[in-house]
């Protein structure tokens, strides 16, 4: 799907920036289009080399991949010159797996640069979903065909441990743990902290982490991620209780956190889902919190050490994580289509839908995720229909309950029933 995308904005405009976290393909992706390349992360002194000689930087072959561009800030506005003076599309690439600081003065780069954001694979592009069911499909409007899901429930406990990691592909449960603990060890020890510009406590990183990890799939507020980061292990945070236990060595404020909380940002490690604001038939009161969700779930699932067996135990966990290893696919899928998604939920926890598809126009899909069937199936149709009914004023395209079942089908409500399996952009 990124080929895909790739292709366009190469035609369409003079740079194209790819950002994504940190393994998810970024530069391989480029490569494939790129006929010269210079790797910023393997360049010494690289503003001092663009001060004195941004040809050194630019020059060759188009397009030009300069990966890991945010290493030297100013290459942006380098760039920049160089297809105004160039006047022809498709002249760099650059790749980046974290965005500069907001402090950075830089152009926007308005009609020179197309942005093209990456992340861990999705079953479909690993070849584990049928892709039958077509998101593009449902947003025209069109019905649901009959499918079957290749995928048992053991199954996705493994693509949830795994992840959607390229360097992963064909690789067991045990090698992607360790795989996912050295690239969380990198990433608290080495890049937030490098990020950030600060130096932080490790251990008060991975605990936010944890944390975060611990509320996947909840519209929980920094307040309550940090409460329960307050202090212990990094698998037995303190309770509400002691969390005032020595402040200095233990305790996690809501001001200490933000620094790790803009670094986990910019490196793109976080992938919340916003609230959706649709017009309302009712006067209901909606929650603006994001839910919250890492990029991809093997990296909650690395944090609370879950093994597809320990997930098979504890089915409560193994639904979050599910639901977002739900909400990764169906991200990339929508963005695919020029969509974006969404979380319903009204004050108060009385209602909520898990995830909203919305076009550029405000056509919608209504979906709830259940890792299991039956009864659950049933809720989740109910919640949808009385979101259509009772609570949005234009019309769905599809209400749809994505589950970690087999078969396909549209139920006499109208409401259809999809594997995660079978679904695909």
């Amino acid at each position: 799907m990124a080929d895909a995308q790739l292709d366009l904005a190469l035609d369409a405009l003079g740079a194209v920036l790819i950002e994504g976290v940190k393994g998810c393909g970024k530069t391989q992706t480029a490569r494939q289009r790129a006929v010269s390349e210079i790797l910023l992360d393997r360049v010494p002194d690289g503003d001092q080399l663009l001060a004195v000689n941004p040809g050194l930087l630019l020059d060759g072959p188009t397009p030009r991949l300069i990966d890991e561009w945010q290493r030297v800030p100013a290459v942006w506005d380098a760039v920049r010159r160089g297809v105004d003076d160039r006047r022809d599309p498709g002249q760099f690439i650059l790749t980046g797996s974290a965005t500069p600081a907001d402090d950075v003065p830089r152009h926007s780069g308005s009609g020179r640069f197309a942005r093209l954001r990456m992340r861990p694979l999705t079953l479909a592009e690993l070849g584990h979903s049928t892709s039958k069911i077509s998101l593009a499909r449902l947003l025209a409007g069109e019905d649901v065909p009959s499918a079957v899901s290749e995928i048992s429930v053991p199954r996705y406990a493994e693509h949830v441990v795994t992840g959607g990691w390229p360097l992963l592909i064909g690789r067991g449960p045990d090698e992607a743990a360790t795989y996912l603990q050295s690239y969380l060890d990198s990433l608290i020890e080495v890049d937030i902290l490098t990020v950030s510009g600060t130096r932080r406590d490790p251990r008060r990183v991975r605990r936010f982490l944890h944390s975060y990890a611990q509320l996947t799939a909840h519209p929980a507020k920094v307040a309550t991620i940090v409460q329960r980061a307050g202090g212990g292990d990094d698998r037995s945070p303190l309770p509400a209780s002691r969390l005032g236990e020595v402040p200095e060595e233990r305790g996690l404020s809501r001001w200490a956190a933000e620094p790790y909380l803009d670094a986990a940002r910019r490196l793109m490690v976080l992938d919340d889902v916003d609230a959706w604001s649709p017009n309302l038939r009712s006067r209901s009161q909606l929650v603006e919190t994001p839910k919250r969700h890492l990029v991809d779930p093997s990296l909650a699932a690395a944090l609370m050490r879950c093994s597809p067996q320990r997930l098979l135990e504890d089915l409560e966990t193994f639904g979050f994580l599910f639901e977002s290893l739900v909400t990764r696919d169906v991200r990339v899928y929508a963005q695919d289509n020029d969509a974006e998604i969404y979380h319903y939920r009204e004050a108060g926890g009385r209602f909520e839908v898990d995830l909203i598809v919305e076009d550029r126009d405000g056509n919608w899909i209504g979906i709830e995720v259940k890792l299991g069937g039956g009864h659950s199936i049933d809720a989740g149709a109910g919640s949808l229909l009385k979101l259509a009914s009772a609570r949005v004023a234009k019309r769905p395209l599809a209400l749809m309950v994505v589950t970690g079942g087999q078969y396909s089908y549209r139920r006499t409500d109208g409401v259809y029933v999809v594997p995660l399996g079978c679904l695909g952009p």
